[in-house]
């Protein structure tokens, strides 16, 4: 793979998503949110690569894997008008639809369509699957980082918008009220990471959200946390009278040991 081949997928990227924006001013305030996350992991991935002091042609294929990470989520917005998986499709497995009818890869070698196509397909897991092995392992976790690192970044910038600014399928439907599921509270206490299907409302998804900062994989990824202190911020967004203190903090000390 070469710089040539990305670049052209950027412009391809760019031309697939534009009718998509031709909807209605919700509708594109959440079509514009994952079209700018995109490049934000793109960015990060290369942020991310270069710490890890990757070699040329495995920085490709991790920039190719994070331009194409979230290419399903348009058509899925389109059909379902949300992002929530399981009240739609599963949208890693409509990214790789979307590759496979454009033919995205088709000038790469197999190989290293393979390793996009899987990182791809199981970049959403909540846990990575057992039966995937290197080389993919490594575009997998990479991808899962470069993503976490920026949905940090898309969530404290849109509580930062008034309600009617902010893009409506962000939440994923969750009711933003001043609570707390107890089993996500448990979960993040063990520091586990909160699984969506215990998630019921907004705050719980913070949570989720807090809980990833013990599930990346790259000392470079530790330090991003870090240096952009997400977690402590994200902390201080949750709705009402809601503590949870103690549990950031003993989650930062281990985030800053892993980030040395």
């Amino acid at each position: 793979m070469d710089s040539s081949t990305l670049a052209q997928t950027r412009a391809w990227f760019e031309a697939y998503t534009a009718p998509f924006r031709c909807t209605d001013p919700e509708g594109l305030r959440n079509i514009d949110l994952k079209i700018a996350h995109t490049g934000r992991v793109c960015q990060v991935m290369d942020q991310l690569t270069a710490g890890e002091n990757l070699p040329a042609n495995t920085r490709l294929i991790a920039a190719m894997t994070a331009l194409l990470h979230d290419v399903g989520r348009f058509p899925q917005y389109r059909q379902w008008r949300t992002f929530r998986d399981s009240d739609s499709d599963n949208h890693a497995r409509l990214s790789i639809e979307v590759i496979r009818e454009q033919r995205v890869l088709h000038a790469l070698p197999e190989a290293e369509q393979l390793l996009i196509e899987e990182a791809v397909r199981f970049h959403n897991l909540l846990e990575l699957p057992e039966t995937v092995k290197s080389p993919t392992r490594l575009f997998l976790q990479l991808i899962r980082d470069a993503d976490k690192l920026d949905i940090w970044r898309v969530f404290l910038d849109l509580d930062a918008l008034d309600d009617d600014e902010r893009a409506s399928a962000a939440g994923l439907g969750l009711p933003d009220l001043p609570e707390i599921t107890p089993a996500c509270l448990e979960a993040l206490e063990a520091q586990r990471v909160v699984r969506l299907d215990q998630c019921r409302v907004l705050n719980d998804f913070k949570l989720l959200q807090i809980s990833w900062a013990l599930d990346l994989w790259f000392p470079t990824s530790y330090r991003m946390l870090v240096e952009r202190d997400y977690i402590p911020r994200l902390a201080k967004t949750l709705h009402g009278p809601v503590d949870i203190s103690a549990q950031r903090d003993r989650l930062m000390a281990e985030v800053i040991r892993r980030a040395a």
